[in-house]
């Protein structure tokens, strides 16, 4: 049976499709902003087509240079803009809906991730734009999210399609980021007040003024355009199994295995065995492509179909991102309902 996915593409594009990379669509050469932005527009269906097909497409070829042209080629392919909600990574603010892509050190990669997995509305789309290409490395990975869910065993997929996973949080000034940038305000009433309405479990404590959160989630969801099941979380990315073992050792010493900025586990509240944890890696790099980047690639990013990582690298890199297509979890069939305790069980 021909798929969604495997349809042939009939198109006024031209996608490039070489194994380990993801699609690459050629765009007019030489063209001008004003010619580049109308060509994006004349063709948004046929690269959402392809989008929804691939889960990611890469453009190679446009007059992007800073913010700005960034902001205007966003414009043609995203018809609504999406926040970035509960804060875990520093980003600089560019305006106009434009970040970077994450200020974390050029040495350290980060694993795929589907965007704000954890939030009860994210990102249907993310668009990366290269303004300054790295030296070396430092492309921005994706992988398809539908093949990790049939590469993973089944019976871990049973498990997590029954209980969802769970994310802990200590919010700290020395490690990860403190409650009030993670929500946006200084205020604990207003912190409270979102994490009431977002179905986030919360507690403050005294000591040191810091807080906790806890939120159980799906780990598998549905595609609300294709009808497609994928595997779409943050469980391996922030199990502390997946730390670098050195990071590893220091924040469980300091802060201990309960305490660490981050956690998962099942939403049964089990822990899985490390190599259960590996497992899920090890699928996550099967699946994972990679281009690199070339000054004005734009690439748009199904962020439910497919998640994104980075490499580590060298020389000076610009990847401007910005967020679009709000969907909201209870669109998409999650496996599992939001709450804020462990799954006890039906």
């Amino acid at each position: 049976m021909t798929t969604f996915a495997d349809a042939p593409t009939q198109t006024g594009i031209s996608p490039i499709r070489e194994s380990g990379k993801p699609v690459v669509v050629p765009t007019p050469a030489g063209a001008d902003l004003e010619t580049a932005v109308a060509w994006l527009t004349d063709h948004r269906a046929d690269i959402q087509a392809e989008l929804h097909r691939s889960g990611a497409v890469l453009l190679r070829g446009l007059p992007v240079t800073d913010a700005a042209s960034f902001a205007a080629a966003r414009d043609a392919l995203i018809l609504q803009r999406a926040g970035y909600k509960e804060k875990a990574t520093p980003r600089t603010d560019f305006g106009e809906g434009v970040f970077s892509s994450t200020d974390l050190p050029a040495v350290q990669p980060i694993r795929l991730h589907n965007e704000n997995s954890y939030t009860l509305d994210f990102p249907g789309v993310l668009l990366f734009g290269c303004v300054i290409a790295p030296e070396e490395g430092g492309a921005t990975t994706v992988g398809d999210m539908r093949e990790a869910l049939r590469l993973l065993p089944p019976e871990l997929v049973e498990r997590f399609a029954r209980a969802g996973w769970l994310l802990v949080r200590n919010y700290s000034e020395l490690a990860g980021l403190p409650w009030y940038k993670t929500f946006a305000t200084e205020d604990k009433a207003v912190a409270e007040a979102y994490c009431e309405e977002n179905t986030v479990g919360y507690e403050w404590v005294e000591e040191d003024d810091s807080m906790i959160t806890r939120q159980r989630r799906s780990a598998i969801v549905t595609h609300p355009v294709t009808g497609e099941h994928t595997w779409f979380n943050h469980f391996a990315f922030w199990n502390s199994r997946t730390l670098d073992p050195d990071v590893r050792e220091v924040l469980v010493e300091t802060y201990g295995e309960d305490g660490l900025p981050f956690n998962t586990y099942l939403g049964d509240g089990t822990r899985l065995t490390d190599a259960e944890v590996d497992v899920i890696n090890d699928v996550y790099d099967r699946v994972t492509v990679r281009e690199t980047w070339q000054q004005g690639d734009l690439m748009l990013v199904d962020n439910i179909l497919c998640a994104h990582g980075r490499e580590s690298y060298k020389g000076d890199r610009k990847i401007l991102v910005a967020m679009g297509e709000p969907v909201a979890l209870a669109d998409c069939a999650p496996a599992t309902q939001p709450s804020t305790t462990v799954f006890a069980g039906e």
